[in-house]
């Protein structure tokens, strides 16, 4: 139930990075400002970026709980306002406000796990944190466009009051009131300079040609800003204790290629789901709703492609074709979907949704994997991160540079279709208004935006091949154990940066082989234990139980926590008793010196046998933070007291 809590606050803060996708004509023919379109959308995401460095922080000084409550409130509180805005300046702001709350819910959700979720199962569970975030990603549009068509544009961010009220109770009564044991060293002079750089990057991309001309001491000055802070951010990852993105990661050809390809994956998915919707409002008349639906073959070839190449490579270890596939897929994508146009069949609209989502599919999981196979066992979770902040810095500029090419050429052209036409261009700003015009003038109108977002996505193919050309520099290394357990794991496509300590990453990497690893060493665990089975079984319980601090240790509360009576557990605490293990007062259970001996042994041995599981032909050696993470997660295991009730 709190992982359900902690789930809905990363649903809330996942689903409005594309809610309004679908909604965008509809609130520009309301508000006007159609120049800013985009900024709806990157607005969002540029401060859901930023606001991850202040949750860590503020997290690792308060406690976790109140900054999720925090969040859930902040980001109520900027929806509710997002509905009442009368201009677009208005909204924009807002969402701004409204990334705020969203990145601290990211952020704080991840952290969160590791406050209610054992070691051993925090794998699957950020797994599946991460799912949730992908679908809540790509069914945004389809809601937002039921909502806008249903009810009114406004309820797109209305929708998440009601949502945050049922969530907020469940929050402050589940979730555990635990400071961090330590503060975390997280690199936040990083976080923040590569932060405020691509937002510099963001701002001249968008304003240039636009608000400001493109040789203007504003465009010019951003962009040298950015160039500061990105040298700015070189010197904070070189000095940093625990840097964001260590810089020696980029000596690895696989990481440095891997990244620039997630790059350009965010690009591309965050670019198309953006501009699909107005396309398909504005030259096709069709609904908010009818055109959410239009956008699911991207997301079934998306998450189907996703699945299998990451079933294939988990079970072959074969990598390097499955993204130089996947960029070819996506340029082909772009190309079609440069080529609709007001004649355009559903069918053809989509087959060209469906090879665009191959083609991210492709590449988006497999990237994650790659990256996993190359780096050591203790940069496995900063590794990870890294890829995945680039891709969200990649989204951010696919939502900015579509809308600079959009807005760059929407006006020219609709200025044509009136000089030919006489249509009144007041009249076009909303797609039933475009729709409902008649003869020449809707042709003319309709050519107009159909041309303008033909050009943005023919701008968009020469990234795609000039990832494709990377794609081919990609080097093929043997995955290690860690990369290949987690290859199937479709959540971590999606996954949000980890800004965790390295330590904390590297902990949960571990556990997460260490579940898979554990359950098949019982044999070598017991060697020279002296120890069968269920004798093992009860030294172990009962050292979980003192461990977790029962005083006295009872044998009816080891029974409850198992859900049998007593009854059921007497024998094997018997036998453990007549074998000295045990003493038994009664109900009172304490180990004797032999038990404490026995479970020493136990213990070596189940480190002694993890620690070959990590020792690879890839990583001969394993480091000092390696080697304890190890040791530490094979004594939790012996003493989790859950785990101990499966045997």
């Amino acid at each position: 139930m709190a992982f359900g809590a902690i789930a809905g606050g990363m649903l809330l803060a996942a689903l409005d990075s594309t809610i309004v996708s679908t909604a965008l004509p509809t609130i520009v023919g309301d508000l006007g400002g159609g120049e800013h379109i985009t900024w709806v959308v990157t607005a969002y995401l540029l401060t859901q970026t930023i606001a991850t460095v202040l949750a860590g922080k503020l997290g690792d000084i308060f406690g976790r709980k109140r900054i999720f409550i925090g969040g859930i409130i902040l980001f109520v509180g900027a929806s509710a306002l997002c509905g009442m805005a009368q201009d677009m300046t208005w909204l924009i702001s807002m969402r701004a406000l409204q990334g705020i709350g969203g990145g601290t819910l990211s952020v704080t959700a991840t952290a969160l796990i590791a406050d209610i979720i054992p070691l051993r199962q925090r794998g699957s569970y950020q797994g599946a944190m991460g799912a949730v975030f992908g679908v809540a990603s790509v069914i945004g549009p389809l809601v937002g466009g039921y909502l806008t068509d249903s009810f009114s544009w406004r309820w797109v961010f209305y929708v998440n009051v009601p949502v945050a009220v049922i969530l907020l109770p469940f929050a402050i009564w589940l979730l555990p009131s635990a400071k961090p044991e330590k503060a975390a060293r997280i690199d936040y002079l990083g976080i923040i300079t590569i932060s405020l750089a691509a937002a510099s990057l963001v701002l001249a991309t968008s304003w240039g040609g636009t608000q400001y001309a493109w040789g203007s001491a504003t465009i010019i000055g951003l962009f040298a800003a950015a160039a500061v802070l990105l040298v700015a951010f070189l010197f904070a990852e070189l000095r940093a204790a625990e840097p964001m993105l260590p810089m020696h990661l980029f000596e690895s050809n696989v990481f440095t290629v891997s990244g620039i390809l997630s790059f350009v994956v965010g690009f591309a998915l965050m670019g198309v789901m953006t501009f699909m919707p107005t396309f398909l409002q504005y030259v096709h008349g069709i609904s908010a709703t009818s055109s959410g639906v239009h956008m699911l073959p991207m997301v079934v070839g998306l998450f189907v492609a996703a699945i299998f190449a990451g079933t294939v490579v988990s079970h072959t270890g074969i990598y390097k074709p499955f993204p130089v596939v996947g960029t070819l897929v996506m340029a082909l994508g772009m190309w079609l979907l440069s080529m609709l146009d007001e004649k355009s069949s559903s069918l053809m609209i989509s087959l060209a949704m469906i090879v665009m989502g191959i083609g991210i599919g492709l590449s988006m999981q497999v990237l994650v994997i790659v990256v996993q196979s190359r780096v050591a066992h203790k940069d496995l979770g900063v590794a990870t991160s890294g890829v995945t902040f680039l891709r969200t810095i990649g989204q951010t500029f696919g939502s900015s540079v579509f809308g600079t090419i959009y807005g760059n050429n929407l006006g020219p052209a609709l200025a044509a279709a009136a000089k030919s036409s006489g249509v009144d261009l007041s009249k076009v700003t909303t797609p039933g208004g475009v729709s409902a015009l008649t003869g020449d003038q809707h042709t003319a109108v309709v050519a107009a935006y159909s041309e303008t977002i033909s050009t943005m996505f023919t701008s968009a193919i020469p990234v795609a091949l000039v990832a494709f050309v990377l794609a081919l520099f990609l080097k093929t290394v043997p995955l290690n154990g860690v990369a290949r357990k987690g290859a199937t794991d479709a959540g971590k496509s999606f996954a949000v940066p980890d800004w965790r300590s390295n330590q904390e990453q590297l902990d949960a990497q571990v556990a997460n082989v260490v579940t898979n690893k554990f359950p098949t060493m019982t044999d070598a665990i017991l060697a020279g234990s002296g120890l069968d089975t269920a004798q093992a079984w009860v030294v172990r319980v009962v050292s979980a139980a003192q461990d977790h601090g029962d005083s006295p240790v009872l044998l009816p509360g080891i029974a409850q926590r198992r859900g049998v009576p007593p009854a059921v557990l007497e024998p094997a605490f018997a036998n453990a008793q007549s074998h000295g293990l045990i003493a038994r007062d009664g109900d009172r259970i304490t180990l004797t010196p032999k038990g404490r001996d026995a479970f020493g042994k136990i213990a070596a041995n189940a480190s002694v046998a993890l620690l070959s599981e990590f020792t690879t032909d890839q990583h001969p050696t394993l480091s000092d933070d390696e080697r304890a993470a190890i040791l530490k997660v094979a004594r939790t295991l012996l003493l989790d007291d859950r785990a101990s009730a499966g045997g």
